[in-house]
């Protein structure tokens, strides 16, 4: 599982641009600290950084089994070395937070580790604050509605995959959607999940056509793992990284 949400996220992005070059990378450790405590994030900086470009961010938000204290992605021996390869060629910083064991991207305390990072993370790498993208997969997908609704303006596009509506009463989804407002989206879910029922992204998608910035992509036949179909769309990796906000 591991390595299939890894391969998403790097496949997903380097099919955007060129594969000639093949300075790589770095992967880091960092931590943030929040009035609860500390807390271990992962970081990812593109060759790019090395010229001093405004690079954009990607939080990327994993799902239930990454939740834990060890980071998500190796970054020694033959584990690491595939990693730093999946990300060669991704021409943003990417934000690896991870979730603790029993914890939900909308509990407060992992809301704020989230924030608290990206906000170092942008400060430390003076990276391009309008171009700011969150990723989301299944329980990270969720995450993706919760930080979005929570922070409208905070970032320039969401890409939600087999997630669903974080607010959990009453009006799930029309109240999503203004909290969201115009922030370009582009969901994806498979017809036959029975994790999280495609029903949950068809229901976003119609709250938020009214803003003309929605995409849907779902797929016949295909359950859970829709990620594996998400690395096929080849318009996804240019769409994402054209999104900037105007104010």
């Amino acid at each position: 599982m591991q390595k299939e949400l890894l391969s998403v996220l790097g496949n997903l992005l380097t099919n955007a641009i060129s594969n000639s070059g093949k300075q790589q990378g770095k992967i880091e450790s960092r931590i943030v600290g929040i009035d609860s405590g500390e807390f271990n994030y992962q970081i990812y900086t593109p060759p790019q950084i090395q010229n001093k470009q405004s690079l954009p961010v990607i939080i990327f938000l994993h799902g239930i089994g990454q939740r834990g204290s060890g980071g998500i992605v190796p970054t020694e021996g033959t584990s690491g070395a595939v990693v730093r390869h999946y990300f060669a060629q991704v021409p943003a910083i990417v934000l690896l937070p991870q979730c603790r064991q029993g914890s939900y991207w909308s509990d407060p305390v992992m809301n704020e580790m989230v924030m608290n990072a990206l906000a170092q993370t942008i400060e430390e790498l003076g990276a391009d604050a309008k171009r700011i993208y969150l990723i989301g997969v299944s329980m990270g997908g969720y995450g993706v509605w919760h930080f979005a609704s929570r922070y409208p303006k905070k970032f320039a596009a969401l890409v939600s995959i087999c997630g669903g509506s974080s607010i959990r009463t009453g009006d799930r989804f029309d109240a999503l959607a203004r909290r969201v407002g115009e922030t370009p989206a582009w969901l994806f879910h498979g017809a036959d999940d029975r994790v999280v029922p495609a029903e949950e992204s068809r229901q976003i998608v119609k709250a938020l056509e009214a803003n003309g910035r929605v995409k849907y992509n779902e797929y016949a036949g295909v359950g859970h793992n829709v990620w594996l179909n998400v690395l096929g769309e080849k318009g996804l990796p240019p769409w994402l990284l054209a999104q900037r906000q105007s104010s």
